[in-house]
This record gives structure tokens, sequence and C-alpha cells, in this order.
């Protein structure tokens, strides 16, 4: 770890900044460096407005990455650095409303059933079935898996917030023929030298899984998080329930999955366990 890079860290440490956070603003500092080849230290605000026209045109990433890329960048420059002011910015998006394209039940089905490996799959199902972001997913512990109440336990999700949301029968199921094959210990989904996986490997296997299955919908992993929502919702289950199981602060971010249900909901029942038709993981071996 470089000296820029540890005080960095401190400064978001004593800041009382979640992990995930310091990950993505360290990650963010790290991109424009290797860009540069030099310190960030070293390079100008006009080439810091450089790197973030090259993440938009040439590697086409989102609005929303390049946002939390700006942030950490300007904690490095404003915090760290104490710099007076810096000049980069980015535009906000023309359409922030716009709506994401759902995954019917069925497709999501099908998508699970092609990842490319039982750990992947059970991955997908887990993002899924418990309405997960991609970096929740991964950050999970085994200890978080609480059987006897039927909970997950999700840790400083988005905003530095725990939660609890569901734990399916079915998802239980399909975790308990992962962890008999995999044995992990600490984290659920270790990545390399147990620490949590990389999002871009996960990312991967949910496009890899979407080729196979044939679907063109767009959109990433984040898909199945919608889909939990929108899918929750048509089985009848209230606003206020799905609002605590995705950790939303507010109700005006829930209501817009109104938009993305049927024109008319189901009245039976809600059913939680979306996973019922779904077959279990296949023990390997």
């Amino acid at each position: 770890m470089t000296e820029l890079r540890r005080r960095m860290d401190e400064d978001m440490i004593v800041r009382g900044m979640a992990d995930r956070t310091r990950e993505a603003y360290l990650w963010a500092v790290s991109g424009l460096a290797t860009f540069y080849r030099r310190s960030p230290d070293q390079i100008s605000d006009t080439e810091v407005q450089g790197y973030l026209l090259h993440l938009i045109r040439d590697r086409k990433r989102s609005w929303s990455t390049c946002n939390i890329v700006v942030h950490g960048l300007r904690f490095l420059y404003h915090t760290t650095l104490k710099r007076d002011q810096t000049t980069f910015c980015i535009p906000s998006p023309r359409q922030p409303g716009k709506l994401p394209a759902l995954l019917s039940r069925a497709e999501v089905q099908r998508l699970i059933a092609h990842a490319a490996n039982a750990r992947h799959r059970v991955m997908l199902l887990t993002a899924y079935a418990a309405g997960l972001r991609l970096n929740e997913v991964l950050h999970l512990r085994v200890s978080d898996i609480d059987s006897a109440r039927m909970t997950i336990r999700v840790e400083q999700g988005k905003g530095g917030q725990d939660r609890y949301t569901i734990l399916s029968a079915t998802l239980l199921d399909a975790l308990r023929a992962y962890w008999r094959v995999h044995r992990p210990a600490t984290w659920l989904f270790p990545g390399r030298q147990g620490r949590p996986m990389d999002p871009s490997a996960l990312q991967h296997a949910y496009g890899l899984a979407k080729r196979r299955a044939g679907l063109t919908k767009p959109g990433g992993i984040h898909a199945l998080r919608h889909a939990f929502a929108t899918h929750l919702l048509e089985a009848g289950v209230d606003m206020h329930t799905i609002q605590r199981l995705l950790g939303h602060k507010s109700i005006s971010t829930t209501t817009r999955y109104w938009h993305l249900t049927h024109a008319s909901l189901m009245t039976q029942a809600a059913r939680l366990d979306l996973l019922a038709d779904v077959s279990p993981v296949p023990p390997q071996g």
C-alpha cells in the first residue's frame, strides 16, 4: 500500500465511512493512477476531467459508476490532499427516471439454470431470492444465514445500514448443498486469498448465464433485485414490507416498482418463497 493510499484510507476510517465505500473510493483513485501511470497528487484537475471523459466515452461506464469515481477523487483531493477546490465534474443523467427491463419468473428460472457452475448458480439464487445488491451478495458471511429465524442478515448495506431479509426454504436447501461441497469458513462466497469475490467476476457470471439462456433484455445482475421486488409486489406483498426487505430509506424509492408490475396485482396471500419452482442445487461429487 502506498503512503498516499494509506493516508486516504485512514481519513475515511476516522470519519466512520463504510468498508464498501472505502473500497469504492480507493478503487476510483487506483484507476486514475493506473490510467496516467503517475501518483494522483501529481495529476491536475484538467487531467482528471480527461480521465472522466475516457470512462464515459471510451469505456462506456454508467453515470452511477462515474459518479462514484468523482466522489472518491473529490475526497482524495479535498480531504487527504487538502486542495481548496476542484473543477472536474460529470453532468447529471438526462433520464434519471428510466425504468429497468424486468425479468419474468420464467426468465429468472432459465437464467439461473444456465449458470456455468453450481457455485455461480447458488450466488444468483441468493441475489434473486433475498433481493440483494451485488456487493451484498459478495460480503455475506456464513454467520449471516439464520436458519432458525429464516432470515439473512445484511451488514452495512448501501448507506451503511444493517437489515434483515428473507431466507426461503428453497434457498436454504441450496445453500446447505453448497456448504457441504465448499465448506466456506468466514465469507459465504470467498474469492482469492480468503477475501470477498471481485464484483466483476459475479457480473461476468451473470452475463454468461444470460447469454446461455438466450435472454436479450438489457441490464446487469441488479435486474435480479428488481425482479425480487416486482414479483413480491405481484404476489400481494405490501409496499412497506418490500421497502424493509430492500433496505430503502424512503418509500418513494420503492414505489417505482408499481410501474414494473402487471396491470393488475394478484390478490392471493403473499408468497415469499420465490424459488418454490426452482430445483435445489445438486450436490457435487
